[in-house]
């Protein structure tokens, strides 16, 4: 069960990772930090650079977290989060992703609380370090946290929600 555990936070956070640093930068495939900056004001969102900055840098610190499986209550938060405002983005186009649906930020969403719920595995930073296990309410509360932290995010900067903020 560990190596299954291992094989899957790796595999998630270490995508998740490398999907903020295109945000942010020219590697991995992405268009820099003003690339980044246009995909999220493409999408109907304000802030520009500074919301390409919080998005990547939560999606790189998030995902290395869950992958290392240190904080992994925490770093199922994040990745949560993030992939809950990218599902929003991407609800309108219904489920499946040949039509740019929610399918792979669900999977993603999906995944981060099922490694808050089972824990990080005996290969992980947080056994090292004697944080797990972890009491069952982190996994409740890691979905309900990233969950909320992703929706409020999606209600506060998104430019379609809250208009009369956009025009201030």
């Amino acid at each position: 069960m560990d190596t299954g555990i291992l094989i899957l936070r790796l595999l998630v956070g270490l995508l998740v990772a490398g999907h903020g640093v295109q945000k942010v930068s020219s590697h991995l495939g992405g268009r820099g930090l003003e690339g980044g900056a246009e995909e999220f004001r493409a999408d109907g969102f304000r802030g520009g650079v500074l919301t390409a900055l919080a998005a990547g840098g939560g999606q790189i610190g998030s995902g290395l977290l869950l992958a290392a499986g240190v904080l992994t209550p925490l770093a199922a938060t994040g990745v949560i989060g993030v992939m809950t405002v990218a599902l929003t983005v991407k609800w309108r186009h219904g489920l499946w992703v040949q039509n740019d649906g929610y399918e792979y930020p669900l999977v993603l969403v999906g995944t981060a609380a099922a490694l808050a719920t089972t824990g990080p595995g005996t290969w992980s930073l947080d056994a090292v370090l004697g944080l797990t296990p972890y009491p069952p309410w982190w996994a409740a509360l890691a979905l309900v946290a990233g969950l909320g932290s992703g929706l409020l995010t999606r209600l506060v900067l998104h430019r379609s929600t809250v208009p009369a903020i956009a025009e201030r």
